[in-house]
């Protein structure tokens, strides 16, 4: 069963490279694609657009790309072995299930003047996550939305302008990728992004744990699980963003629309809710390698309940915790923080780390239900089992919520993913996930994933599961 031979050969391949990792100096590994779902970053970390200097010095000139096309498709089929399971809820994670995503993006740019370009990027989707993506926190897809349809389906996920201006020091390539044009920028800039587009394109952004369409799945790994970011339920949204980069900082924030309600197909048609962001970045080199540090803080204002005042009033009354939690919803602030790590270890091995803590006594908003949150793993590329192309990954995740969201899921409320009807024996949910990225040809990969997770939504009724998949992605 190719499942098992994933198991037994790739997580042994891993520690055996890993046990190693300073004893080959092979190529860098390149940046992959960023998330929220379908596209490089606008800005990859770590990249020329990040302000290295490495690949470019002051004398080169690039020629400025006047108009791009891109594409990409990827196709992701997943299911859950059998686990332990004596109850469950509307949220629930269902035992032996699987689920298919399909979806495939044009990128569509212009160069409009000096310094600014547009992009477009049309869609088609199809397919649902595992239990239409419910039923643990670390979701175990970023390639699914939390609305899906069993038909394809279209829509529009960006449509962005990005004005760069060039303040001093060498010139850096860019390279032709989806969603940025070739040509060339300063090291220090201001850069201006305004349109619908994923918070994720410009913010918490790392090198290698990112992009769920080439490396890991697992919400919690691609994002700080505590960062709950302005999104609609496909996880875009409408604002703007400027960044300033200076020597090895770089300083961002932003402004974007909430949903009209918490985990809404419908952004807040007059900007009445609304999310403030602010990031921090420092880049450096340790032992001679590239590595970043973000701090990134979140303010949200919009309609959320208490989840005392939900649960008390359903206690007074009798009335269902949902209603209730309609009822009491006011205009309220929640505040979330997270640091994120990157570094590259070895000229094939990479390394991430995040940790997050957001308002554990108000509902989660727009991501998931995650207070606090730890993850790190790893990135290494094939080159030493002479499959310089392939990657395997591997990554640990540590979630959890506060004592008020315990009593709220215990009392029968149900998150924007988890909810089992009740949580009497809470626990911290915990998830290991690796990858095998196979590179069939230089313009497709098929990936082997398997996740690991323990006290699936908080409960340690339920699990341990065993979560496989299989993806495959193309681009050009």
């Amino acid at each position: 069963m190719p499942f098992k031979l994933f198991c037994r050969s790739t997580i042994p391949a891993l520690w055996m490279a890993l046990s190693t990792a300073g004893l080959a100096q092979q190529a860098p590994i390149d940046p992959p694609s960023a998330a929220p779902a379908d596209a490089p970053n606008p800005a990859p970390p770590l990249s020329p657009r990040r302000g290295s200097t490495s690949e470019a010095t002051a004398s080169q000139e690039i020629a400025s790309q006047g108009f791009a096309v891109h594409g990409q498709a990827t196709f992701m089929e997943q299911v859950t072995a059998p686990f332990h399971a004596p109850y469950r809820g509307p949220n629930s994670l269902s035992s032996g299930q699987g689920a298919e995503t399909f979806d495939a993006t044009l990128f569509l740019g212009a160069r409009l003047w000096s310094g600014a370009e547009a992009w477009i990027n049309p869609e088609i989707d199809q397919g649902y996550g595992l239990d239409g993506t419910l039923g643990v926190a670390g979701f175990p897809s970023g390639t699914a939305y939390k609305v899906g349809r069993s038909h394809p389906y279209w829509r529009l996920p960006r449509l962005v302008v990005r004005q760069t201006i060039d303040l001093a020091g060498d010139r850096q390539p860019l390279e032709a990728i989806a969603n940025q044009l070739a040509g060339s920028q300063s090291a220090n800039r201001w850069v201006f992004t305004v349109g619908k587009f994923g918070v994720p394109d410009i913010f918490d952004a790392n090198q290698y744990a990112h992009d769920p369409r080439n490396d890991f799945l697992n919400w919690a790994a691609v994002e700080a699980g505590s960062f709950d970011y302005a999104a609609d339920a496909w996880g875009y949204t409408v604002g703007a963003a400027a960044e300033w980069y200076q020597g090895a900082w770089a300083l961002r924030a932003g402004v974007f629309d909430l949903s009209n309600v918490p985990n809404s197909e419908t952004l807040d048609p007059g900007f009445h809710e609304y999310q403030w962001l602010g990031e921090l970045e420092k880049r450096h080199e340790l032992m001679g390698m590239p590595g970043k540090l973000l701090v990134t803080l979140f303010d949200s204002r919009g309609r959320m309940a208490l989840l005392s005042d939900a649960v008390s009033l359903a206690q007074a009354t009798g009335e269902n915790i949902g209603a209730t939690l309609v009822d009491v919803r006011r205009y309220r602030n929640r505040t979330g923080v997270s640091l994120n790590l990157q570094q590259q270890l070895s000229s094939d091995l990479g390394m991430f780390a995040r940790a997050g803590k957001a308002g554990g006594n108000v509902e989660a908003y727009e991501f998931t239900d995650i207070d606090r949150t730890i993850s790190a793993g790893l990135s290494l590329q094939g080159k030493r089992w002479s499959r310089a192309d392939d990657t395997v990954g591997l990554a640990a995740i540590l979630n959890g919520i506060s004592a008020t969201r315990e009593r709220f899921l215990n009392a029968g409320g149900l998150g924007i993913l988890v909810g089992d009807g009740q949580l009497p024996h809470p626990g911290s949910e915990q998830i290991l996930e690796t990858y095998y990225r196979l590179a069939v040809v230089q313009w497709a990969q098929l990936t082997l994933d398997y996740q690991y997770v323990i006290n699936p939504a908080y409960n340690t009724d339920r699990g341990p599961v065993s979560i496989f998949a299989v993806r495959l992605h193309a681009q050009f």
